[in-house]
């Protein structure tokens, strides 16, 4: 027994006629450019002698360094070093840094002036030195210098009271140029036995060099600190001991 299904009558587009569909395109040639005259030139396809002169095009003119006529024009002679516009004066650093080798001729005016440049060269010589002796002191020396020197700074206000006039940056300053004593102890100390007694009388020495330095610029440099002097070699004291322990240890 068969079962009839119901098919849907199919309706073709093109009007009822199923053999004529949509006529397909006939493919065109791809675009060609023109031959180029020129042999010597295969991939132009122009011909450059036929081309017309063109009159409106006129040539740049471009003025030389230095000539200052025109406003665009650059005299790099009159510029600053690159140095001098970071606000880092070399031979000034020098000069600060020749004063600290004297404990005992030490020129407070130089240090009138503070900056962060020379102190941190020192700081960066320190851990260089310290890494030469296995010891990975970078962070440390950073965290430590910044913390004393807001140690120093609030022992030195609380004692002038409200003459003091030592800012933090002229302390940090003072701080960072006394750190040469410790630089070359750090130094030294590459060659010299760890643990015996000639590090021990040498820690002592340039701790007490740090000390006397850094004392009497702050002295100098602040008023009301010469009725302090000795909290304020005590204060500094404690600060080189501590950094000459990383040496030592």
């Amino acid at each position: 027994m068969s079962k009839e299904f119901n098919v849907p009558p199919v309706i073709f587009p093109s009007g009822g006629n199923p053999n004529t569909g949509p006529q397909r395109r006939l493919p065109t040639a791809p675009f060609q450019p023109p031959r180029s005259s020129n042999p010597g030139i295969p991939f132009m396809s122009f011909d450059i002698g036929s081309s017309p002169a063109s009159t409106s095009f006129s040539t740049p003119q471009f003025g030389t360094i230095g000539s200052g006529t025109g406003g665009g024009s650059a005299n790099f002679d009159d510029e600053l070093p690159l140095l001098e516009e970071l606000g880092i004066n070399t031979k000034q650093i020098w000069n600060k840094t020749v004063s600290i080798l004297n404990p005992f001729r030490v020129k407070a005016d130089l240090h009138e002036d503070a900056d962060l440049s020379g102190p941190f060269l020192f700081l960066m010589a320190f851990g260089l030195f310290q890494l030469l002796a296995g010891k990975l002191h970078f962070g440390i020396i950073l965290g430590w210098v910044t913390v004393a020197s807001l140690f120093l700074y609030v022992v030195f206000n609380m004692l002038a009271g409200r003459n003091g006039n030592l800012d933090l940056y002229r302390c940090l300053s003072l701080i960072g140029y006394c750190m040469l004593p410790i630089v070359i102890l750090s130094a030294v100390a590459l060659f010299v036995p760890q643990g015996g007694l000639v590090i021990f009388v040498m820690m002592g020495i340039f701790v007490i060099w740090s000390t006397r330095v850094c004392t009497r610029l702050l002295v100098e440099l602040a008023s009301c600190g010469d009725e302090h002097r000795d909290l304020i070699a005590y204060a500094c004291f404690l600060i080189y001991m501590l950094f000459s322990l990383l040496v030592v240890f």
